[in-house]
């Protein structure tokens, strides 16, 4: 139910950015002209630029994203749009008040929002990943971070040098899965009695030394979990999906489309559960003899399975082999009460 990023040098932010499933998203959009368009974490700006060229010459876009130094490199991306798009700094939790940013264009009279089209990238970009100041790469050796948000006071630092053993051994279960959860958080308090953990590399380390020699069969990087964990839990990731897929249900148009790119199964399965809960008739336990709840249906679900890349572009952009995405369109009134 809905209820009532520290910067990098321009050497580690230069690089192709390619955008995942960006033929899926703009089949689903269906970007039109004088369409308004969200792209709740635009990043470098790769889905937007296409969902701008697709809706040619007066659909409009806002781009928010947490990372400053990603919302600069997507305005000089965005600049050949001739201010179509208006980027700002946020959460797309808080979408509903960062759309009334959005100035009313010429061509529309009446007020920007409702969308036409939203869209959530999930997870960690490609700018956070390829830069080492950042924290958020196990390949790269850099200060332990994690903050999307540069300015907010938590860091991963703090967290994995100041929480106790047990807090760390349940956010590596709760948000990494990790099955050496406890084991990991109890060689992390061991190491940091020794000396300060402040690097990722100096993490890596910490978690191949607590990981059973016996199951280093892997097929992902034994610290992958972790650093998901870290990050998760940092960034209030969960928490802020849930909000978001709220406010992005009340923010769009009737025929709206939401696409939700994920690549973990812990938002997948909120953005499943939270679909399945905004497009039900009724939400009463499933003990109740009569309807009580008054539960009206909002959105309704295009994607019964999510949609995964094809081989030629996880080939093309191994990055995109975890991506999944689901879609759900805005339910028009006369369909809510029938």
């Amino acid at each position: 139910m809905c209820e009532t990023k520290t910067g990098g040098s321009q050497k580690e932010m230069s690089g192709e950015h390619t955008p995942v499933l960006v033929d899926e998203v703009i089949q689903f959009l269906q970007p039109k002209n004088h369409g308004f368009y969200v792209d709740g974490t635009v990043g470098l700006g790769g889905h937007a630029a296409v969902i701008l060229q697709k809706s040619a010459p007066h659909g409009s876009l806002l781009g928010i994203d947490l990372d400053s130094d990603a919302l600069a490199i997507a305005k000089e991306r965005l600049s050949e749009y001739k201010g179509r798009a208006t980027l700002v700094g946020g959460n797309f939790a808080d979408l509903g008040r960062l759309s009334q940013l959005y100035p009313k264009s010429e061509q529309a009279e009446s007020a920007i929002s409702p969308a036409d089209g939203i869209l959530f990238d999930l997870g960690v970009s490609s700018l956070q990943l390829d830069t080492p100041s950042k924290g958020f790469s196990f390949n790269h050796s850099g200060p332990l971070d994690m903050r999307m948000d540069g300015n907010q006071p938590l860091s991963a630092a703090y967290v994995v040098n100041r929480h106790p053993e047990a807090t760390l051994a349940t956010i590596f279960t709760e948000f990494g899965e990790e099955r050496w959860a406890k084991r990991i958080a109890r060689q992390i308090v061991r190491a940091r009695k020794r000396k300060s953990i402040s690097t990722t590399s100096q993490l890596v380390e910490i978690v191949l030394e607590a990981i059973p020699p016996k199951s280093t069969g892997w097929r992902i990087h034994p610290a992958t979990r972790v650093f998901q964990a870290l990050r998760i839990y940092i960034n209030d990731e969960l928490k802020n999906l849930h909000s978001g897929i709220c406010s992005a249900a009340a923010a769009l148009k009737p025929g709206g489309r939401l696409c939700i790119i994920s690549f973990h199964s812990l938002e997948d399965r909120i953005v499943k559960e939270q679909f399945r809960t905004l497009s039900r008739t009724c939400v009463c336990p499933p003990k109740t003899p009569v309807c009580i709840c008054d539960h009206t249906p909002t959105l309704e679900i295009l994607t019964k399975r999510p949609i995964a890349p094809s081989f030629d572009e996880t080939r093309r952009n191994p990055r995109s082999r975890s991506a999944k995405l689901r879609v759900a369109m805005k339910i028009y009134e006369s369909e809510t009460t029938n």
